[in-house]
């Protein structure tokens, strides 16, 4: 393989699924400044006619696509086909969006004058996307971007390019504007390329917490540049005061090990009531063990995939070991059921009596397992990160999710339900090492366009009532 050539290879099988070229961050953003002025002066419903264009063209492609997604992703072809609906349902809560977060405003002043509230489009926006949803969360700042007016340069991950590259030939058969959604290939050095490009007035970035400190360290300098970043969660998920233990199971299992524990709101720490612990342990152990880890074409259908690659199972497989070697104690081991595959099965550790608790995310199934005897203790144990993306809470007692919902340091803060799962047409963000206070989803609006305000009258009146000399 060539230095400049990409391969792409089904986490399930080794085989080849795609190859290509990596690109050059200098002639897509070059391309991305030439037209994208065009696409701005186009009348917002031009655009907003031409984004729900593509939402046809996906949803005639549908299975292809979620063929696609499946194969380079690993995860199952029921969750596949979920990314796909979610793509398309983005363009009309993207337009919604748009009118209620950025619409134009009209208020009257003093004097007969009036302010008037617009935005507009910063300009060429470089996006980033992760390998987890490589569709979902691109698309969910693209089409914002491209309703507002922008450019987009869209560099996918190095792991899922064949799904960036579809995703961008769907873009442009409906009729978006070749120099509007530019697509570039490559890895971690195209992505510093792009970031750090001076013909860029933005990014828009979903991945790692290291990675988006990086970028935030790099844009210290340009605060002129909007950055908008979605990290990941040490996320945690607190079991309290319930009676139905089989459904208190069930939230913990979908909360982390849903898409195999790679998705930035999985829970990564159960903590749970001294009282509670026996049983609730010994139900998400069978749950567990009834799994079905598969192919993404599997019958009967598995309830999740393999992770994304080798070197991602090696390093979670080695995180389990050094969780025990910290004085945990193992509940359910990791394993590898596939040889030479990155499928894994749930890892489960109790980690109450470890001498030390790693503030990691751990992106793959491994759950760490604490106990505590007050729900103060429980609170303040789920606080103890530097994220602060998601956190849950199972409980019957609704004063607990009152003191839950205070206390709790997070920027989707759960009762009964999972920890992930959040809804599109809500806010979508953390705070701490999870974001920067500019959540994507129903908010991406806020950070697509910047407000103008303008104070307006028919007529030029003016006087000085104070302050002159007789002249």
């Amino acid at each position: 393989m060539s230095a400049q050539e990409l391969i792409s290879t089904e986490p399930a099988t080794g085989a080849i699924l795609w190859r290509g070229v990596a690109g050059d961050a200098d002639r897509e953003v070059a391309a991305a400044r030439a037209g994208w002025s065009q696409w701005a002066a186009r009348p917002l419903a031009v655009r907003i006619e031409t984004l729900r264009r593509f939402a046809n063209v996906v949803r005639a492609r549908h299975e292809a696509f979620s063929d696609l997604i499946a194969r380079e992703t690993g995860k199952p072809l029921w969750e596949a086909r979920t990314e796909v609906d979610t793509v398309i349902a983005k363009v009309d809560i993207s337009i919604t969006a748009f009118s209620d977060r950025t619409g134009q405003r009209r208020l009257e002043a003093q004097m007969g004058s009036r302010l008037a509230l617009r935005h507009k489009p910063h300009g060429v926006l470089a996006v980033l996307g992760p390998y987890n949803f490589p569709a979902h969360l691109p698309n969910g700042h693209i089409v914002p971007a491209l309703i507002a007016g922008n450019a987009v340069v869209f560099k996918p991950s190095e792991k899922t390019p064949a799904v960036g590259e579809f995703l961008v030939e769907c873009y442009r058969a409906a009729g978006v504007p070749e120099g509007c959604v530019r697509l570039l290939l490559g890895g971690p050095d195209a992505g510093r390329a792009l970031a750090s490009h001076p013909g860029i007035d933005g990014l828009l970035f979903t991945g790692s917490a290291r990675t988006g400190l990086a970028l935030n360290r790099a844009f210290a300098e340009t605060p002129e540049k909007i950055l908008a970043l979605e990290m990941g969660g040490n996320n945690p998920i607190v079991v309290w005061s319930t009676p139905d233990i089989y459904s208190a199971a069930i939230l913990v299992i979908q909360s982390a090990f849903t898409s195999a524990g790679q998705r930035c709101t999985a829970a990564r720490r159960l903590i749970v009531e001294d009282k509670l612990y026996d049983p609730l342990i010994e139900q998400i152990t069978k749950l567990a063990d009834r799994l079905i880890v598969g192919e993404p074409h599997a019958d009967p259908a598995p309830f999740m995939g393999p992770v994304i690659d080798n070197d991602t199972a090696d390093m979670l497989t080695e995180n389990f070991l050094s969780l025990t070697s910290q004085g945990g104690r193992p509940i359910r081991y990791m394993t590898r059921p596939v040889d030479g595959r990155p499928f894994l099965s749930p890892g489960i550790v109790d980690m109450t009596d470890a001498r030390e608790r790693p503030d990691v995310e751990l992106f793959g199934p491994l759950l760490q397992v604490i106990r505590t005897d007050s729900f103060e203790a429980a609170i303040a144990e789920a606080n103890a990160t530097r994220y602060g993306l998601s956190a849950s809470l199972v409980s019957q007692d609704p004063r607990l999710y009152d003191q839950f919902w205070a206390g709790i340091r997070a920027g989707i803060v759960n009762w009964n339900k999972p920890t992930n799962g959040a809804s599109s047409s809500a806010p979508f963000g953390g705070v701490g090492w999870s974001g920067n206070h500019r959540p994507s989803a129903y908010y991406a609006a806020d950070y697509c366009a910047f407000p103008v305000v303008s104070s307006e009258a028919e007529q030029a009146r003016a006087s000085i009532g104070v302050g002159l000399s007789d002249g």
